[in-house]
Parts: C-alpha cells; sequence; structure tokens
C-alpha cells in the first residue's frame, strides 16, 4: 500500500502539472510497482487517472480554461472507440500489449521534446469563439485515436490531447490544458466500463492510490503557473524513457509476468 500511495501521488503531481501524461505511467507503476497483473492494472489505472484528471481540473474551471463543447465532441467521439481499443486489448498476448505500450511512451517522449510552435487549426478564433465547420471533424477524428489508445493500453491520452487540442485544433495552451483534463475524464470512464467486466479490481488499492493521486493533482496544479513548462515536460519525457525501458527489459527477463 505504501508504493501505491507514493506512486499515486506521483501519477497526480504529473498530471496537475501537465494536464496529461501523469497516466502513461500509471499501467507500468501499477504492474510493476504495486505488483498488478496486467488485466487487473488497466481498469485500476482509468480509474485513477480518471479521478484524478476531475479533482485536476477543478481550479481550472474557476479560470475559464475549458473549451466545453470542443470536450465534448472529442470526448464522445473517444469514449466510443475505447471500447473498440478494450476489444483488441482482450485479443493479444499481455507481453505484446505491454511492448505496444512502452513503444507508445518514446513516441510521446519524443514529441515532449520537440519544441511546439505557434497555434494554428480551425478551433480558436479571434474573438474567442470555434469555428465548427474545420473544427468538428478534426475534433472527432483525434478524439477516436487517442480513445482507442485509451481502451487498448489503459491511458487517459493527455499526451496526445494536448498537442491535437494545441497544433490541430488551434487552442491556446492554457486552454488545451484545461480542457485536455475534461477528455481524460470522458475517455477514462469510457475506457473503464470497457474493461470492468475482464478482471476484479482491488479497490482497497485502487482507493489509496486514487486518493494520494488526487492530492497531488490537487496541489500540482495549484503550483503549475510558477513552474518552467518547458523545463517540466523535458525532465518529464527523460523519465518516460527510462520507464519504457524498464518495461520493455521487464518483458524481456520476465515472459510470464504480464
Amino acid at each position: 500500500m505504501i508504493a501505491a500511495l507514493g506512486l499515486g501521488a506521483l501519477i497526480g503531481i504529473l498530471l496537475g502539472l501537465l494536464g496529461g501524461g501523469g497516466s502513461i505511467l500509471a499501467v507500468p507503476a501499477l504492474v510493476y510497482g504495486v505488483g498488478l497483473p496486467l488485466d487487473a492494472a488497466v481498469p485500476t489505472s482509468l480509474l485513477v487517472v480518471g479521478m484524478s484528471a476531475a479533482a485536476a481540473v477543478l481550479p481550472r474551471l474557476r479560470a475559464g480554461q475549458v473549451r466545453w463543447r470542443v470536450a465534448t465532441v472529442f470526448g464522445a467521439a473517444g469514449a466510443v472507440s475505447a471500447f473498440a481499443g478494450a476489444a483488441v486489448n482482450r485479443l493479444l498476448d499481455p507481453r505484446i500489449v505491454l511492448i505496444g505500450f512502452a513503444v507508445m511512451m518514446v513516441a510521446a517522449g519524443i514529441r515532449m521534446l520537440r519544441r511546439q510552435g505557434g497555434n494554428g487549426g480551425d478551433c480558436a478564433l479571434p474573438g474567442g469563439g470555434v469555428n465548427w465547420r474545420g473544427c468538428l471533424p478534426k475534433s472527432v477524428a483525434a478524439g477516436v485515436v487517442v480513445g482507442f489508445l485509451t481502451g487498448l493500453f489503459g491511458v487517459g491520452g493527455g499526451f496526445l490531447i494536448i498537442p491535437a487540442l494545441v497544433l490541430l485544433l488551434g487552442l491556446p495552451m492554457t486552454v488545451a490544458v484545461g480542457t485536455s483534463l475534461v477528455i481524460i475524464v470522458i475517455n477514462s470512464v469510457a475506457g473503464f466500463v470497457a474493461h470492468a467486466g475482464d478482471t476484479t479490481v482491488d479497490y482497497g488499492i485502487a482507493a489509496g492510490f486514487t486518493a494520494a493521486a488526487i492530492v497531488g493533482s490537487l496541489v500540482a496544479a495549484r503550483v503549475a503557473a510558477r513552474l518552467p513548462a518547458a523545463r517540466l515536460r523535458r525532465w518529464f519525457a527523460y523519465l518516460v524513457f527510462v520507464v519504457a525501458a524498464f518495461v520493455v527489459v521487464q518483458v524481456l527477463l520476465h515472459p510470464a509476468a504480464g
């Protein structure tokens, strides 16, 4: 339980600071840190991430940093495809899922290290409105991709949602972070429902992990504006690379561990 509390706090802190990203560490933390089997770690991760994101978004609601219509369209598309991702997850060997997860972590880390250009896309108009003619199809397409990965790997998808909102849809970074947290909640709920019948969730571990993550996310969300975001993203990317390498080594050394 001590491991669950410590790792949960870490996940929550990263989620609160970056508006996503912490969830990508939740599955390996639950598998290798807490000792859960993969089929239990995936729904537990989604439960933890969803509740932590809900807590982290509260300070941003008061600041008006959520674009609700974009979050609804993006999240609804993802909620549907999360069930498809969960179905594919059931067909794959757990080792393949973990290796695929590690590959996705490396891709996410590389993306975090790249400098992001100015806003583009179709969803942000100068007056603060939304150009739905261009925004709607892109929101649906991006939501479908992120939702599928949510169901497949048990991640909230913030590391994909934020660049999609900023670079593809054109939302300002502060609004993208708040909107991402709402989308993560929607995707996590859908993914959890899709996986809930696959195994028995240890709700004691889940509760401890989630409580620590919520506390971490609330504290981190309050101090996020005072910290250098670029440096945080860079160090988080390095951490993701280390965890990805650890997952691959564990799968190779203990092929039956999944």
